[in-house]
């Protein structure tokens, strides 16, 4: 298997053919699973859409902030879309067209929570040169992306734990994604919120989900996902982040980013057609 060596991980063919036959749901992370490099390639794009068009429901689940989630639930072939690492949830109603949005906190909250974010942020500025903040940040609602990698010269892994150590002793959750440390306060991640949008839209509980869901993703923030779905896929550079994660996914892609997204796609639909 192409870059991966943990011996609990195992190939695409090795996915059930049962429980692809019965498949509702696609669950995938973003960036460095379906983007290649920092873009949403062709390949990748069109697989969301063969999804899409054979009745997959296909919903991202991202650490990308409200701003990105809005366009996305509107403009992507896509059923709702989970945000800043479950903060969020939007979903476009086909009914009235509108676009449908719910938070794991109130704005009284979330308003609290960023005031002791800022302080977070003064912190990790002050005492990890080269960190910065993600360009994306003036887009989000409810957490603090510290980037390491994506708009900033790459970070050794010893400044990552660093400003992981920083948020801790501020009591804030932290969790490494592929290009960013997401920080936030509130006892949510991408699984809960994941749970409670299936629920909410789907009328789907936790034995429906993980009997009838795939997901995919690459880093350590997608741990809570793949130790919730048997049907856990890591996108082949998931290698580089299993020393960091207690939980890796069950089967891998021989092929990285986007292109693995789309491998992964062609093994669904060819077996449910099969």
């Amino acid at each position: 298997m192409k870059h991966l060596k943990a011996p609990r991980i195992q190939d695409l063919r090795h996915l059930p053919v049962a429980a692809i036959a019965s498949l509702r749901g696609v669950l995938t992370d973003i960036d460095d699973t379906l983007t290649t490099r920092g873009r949403l390639t062709s390949q990748a794009y069109a697989s969301l859409e063969r999804l899409h068009d054979a009745g997959v429901r296909v919903i991202p689940i991202t650490g990308r902030p409200a701003g990105w989630c809005d366009h996305i639930a509107r403009m992507w072939p896509v059923s709702a879309v989970v945000g800043e690492n479950g903060a969020l949830y939007f979903h476009k109603d086909a009914a009235s067209g509108k676009l449908i949005k719910r938070y794991a906190f109130g704005d009284v909250e979330r308003a609290e929570f960023g005031s002791r974010l800022r302080a977070i942020r003064e912190s990790v500025l002050a005492e990890v040169p080269g960190a910065g903040i993600a360009s994306d940040q003036d887009y989000r609602v409810a957490d603090l992306a510290v980037d390491f990698c994506e708009d900033v010269a790459p970070l050794p892994d010893a400044d990552i734990d660093r400003i992981v150590s920083i948020a801790e002793c501020h009591g804030a959750t932290a969790k490494v994604s592929s290009i960013h440390v997401n920080i936030w306060f509130g006892d949510y991640d991408k699984l809960s919120m994941t749970r409670r949008m299936c629920r909410e839209l789907f009328d789907e509980n936790d034995d429906g989900m993980r009997q009838h869901y795939v997901f995919v993703g690459d880093s350590p923030n997608d741990e809570p996902m793949f130790g919730f779905f048997p049907l856990s896929v890591g996108v082949a550079n998931v290698a580089g982040f299993l020393p960091r994660m207690r939980t890796p996914p069950r089967y891998a892609t021989g092929s990285e980013c986007g292109a693995g997204f789309a491998e992964l796609a062609d093994a669904l639909l060819s077996r449910r057609q099969a």
